[in-house]
């Protein structure tokens, strides 16, 4: 599935959030936005996830206007993984993740053992089956972003938008979360702080005060100079001694 966003344009309080972005992430494609705190990547991503209308511009899910759709249409091929969602519900995390197949029931289709199956799935892709009696007060920060991303996957998107998910998470489920989402056959779009996990993008957006302001393959894009320029870091790309892939090694600017 396409997502597209048209010259995108969001102010609150007389500050331009985002400035007239422009993007299309192509079927298949994983996407990485990177950027400083406050850049608008944030709010990018509720827009691309319909949950905020923009003052202007518009998105489109394969070509077609995401403002003439229904939330539920939009559920069914979206999903977003947000940075901070909490509730004060007394529910486990099974119960978390089976919200994510809301948008496929109704009074003519009530939950089944293929809702159940999906749910168990999810929860595994996640490592936390074993947790999923669990109430959620009681789960660290990194299993309930765990449990958020699983909720995601159970609704099956084709599009899976996702900020900062590995957040709270230890190197090892960092890891195998960004693992599995690049092995998804779906579209998806992350934001991400470790510019090295964005390496392993098929593409990747900077965002900076609001505006796109460079896109393209990661090699290309993420360079000494742009780093320098965005971040305020110097980075000297090295090669991995395990596999050969580029990395990146910061030092401050002084």
């Amino acid at each position: 599935m396409r997502l597209s966003a048209e010259q995108l344009g969001w102010t609150a309080q007389g500050r331009r959030l985002l400035d007239n972005v422009s993007l299309d992430v192509e079927p298949g494609e994983t996407f990485g936005l990177v950027g400083p705190n406050g850049s608008g990547k944030t709010t990018l991503l509720r827009m691309l996830a319909g949950l905020r209308r923009p003052h202007s511009g518009a998105v489109l899910v394969d070509g077609r206007a995401m403002s003439a759709m229904r939330q539920r249409d939009i559920a069914r091929c979206i999903a977003l993984v947000e940075q901070h969602a909490d509730t004060t519900d007394r529910v486990t995390a099974r119960q978390v993740v089976a919200l994510g197949r809301t948008p496929f029931l109704s009074p003519l289709r009530p939950w089944s053992s293929q809702d159940e199956a999906v749910v168990s799935r999810a929860l595994d892709d996640v490592d936390m089956r074993h947790m999923a009696d669990r109430l959620w007060h009681t789960l660290s920060g990194g299993e309930r972003q765990r449990v958020h991303i699983a909720r995601a996957l159970a609704q099956q998107p084709q599009v899976l938008l996702l900020d900062e998910p590995t957040n709270h998470l230890d190197i090892r489920h960092q890891l195998s979360i960004l693992r599995l989402v690049r092995q998804l056959p779906i579209t998806v779009v992350i934001a991400l702080h470790d510019l090295n996990q964005a390496m392993d993008c098929d593409r990747v957006g900077v965002m900076e005060a609001g505006r796109l302001i460079d896109m393209g393959p990661p090699g290309q894009v993420l360079t000494a100079e742009r780093l320098h320029h965005t971040f305020g870091v110097h980075a000297d790309l090295v090669d991995d001694p395990l596999d050969g892939s580029r990395i990146m090694r910061f030092r401050t600017v002084v």
